[in-house]
């Protein structure tokens, strides 16, 4: 018997500017991991893995852990936390909110 599918999210980078993006459940990308399609179902997520993988304006597109929160999916894994709130050398981006300083 084979392990329980964790619930997923699709992320990426967006090719251009770097930021770490996620697939939202109308096919467009978000920058914010709330707004992600939590999946929960293995074979969905492989097939929206290969929707991501095959956009021509992101790279490095892969299933992330997540699970559901009051605004919408979390993520679980410390690294994830960490590339949701954008980069960390310096105040751009998504470190530039409010709620990141």
């Amino acid at each position: 018997m084979g392990r329980a599918f964790n619930a997923k999210v699709v992320t990426a980078n967006a090719l251009l500017q770097g930021d770490v993006i996620y697939l939202c459940a109308n096919d467009s990308w978000s920058r914010d991991h709330a707004q992600a399609e939590l999946i929960e179902d293995e074979a969905h997520a492989q097939i929206r893995l290969l929707f991501a993988a095959a956009q021509g304006d992101v790279v490095g597109a892969m299933l992330a852990d997540a699970r559901s929160g009051a605004s919408g999916p979390e993520p679980v894994h410390f690294r994830e936390a960490f590339r949701a709130k954008g980069p960390s050398n310096y105040l751009h981006g998504k470190q530039e909110a409010d709620e990141n300083v």
